[in-house]
């Protein structure tokens, strides 16, 4: 019997200390879930220019891949071939378009 008095005031305590935890966590945990959904939903700098970079890679690479598609149809162009010319000045369009796009301090090397 005194072996219950002693535990039931330990256990007590121990009980307490974890429902009062619990009734922490249950109360910060709205305040956690929007911080996470805050962060998921915003970009920070560094993503903001790791993004940039990819696209303007991206646009460099589609400019590299016309410019060489260019050049191939100037040369059927030059041979005489009237539909190679047509389509060398479509390209001609859309690589200037790419141009448009990218940093003004742009410049082919």
């Amino acid at each position: 019997m005194r072996r219950t008095f002693i535990l039931l005031p330990l256990a007590a305590t121990i009980l307490s200390g974890c429902v009062a935890k619990t009734a922490l966590d249950v109360v910060t945990a709205p305040v956690k879930v929007a911080s996470q959904a805050a962060d998921w939903a915003t970009t920070s700098q560094d993503e903001a220019d790791r993004n940039r970079g990819r696209e303007i890679r991206k646009r460099e690479e589609q400019l590299g891949k016309l410019d060489r598609k260019y050049r191939k149809l100037d040369e059927k162009c030059q041979d005489g071939k009237r539909s190679a010319c047509e389509e060398r000045d479509d390209i001609a369009d859309e690589m200037e378009a790419i141009k448009a796009t990218l940093p003004s301090d742009y410049s082919e090397e």
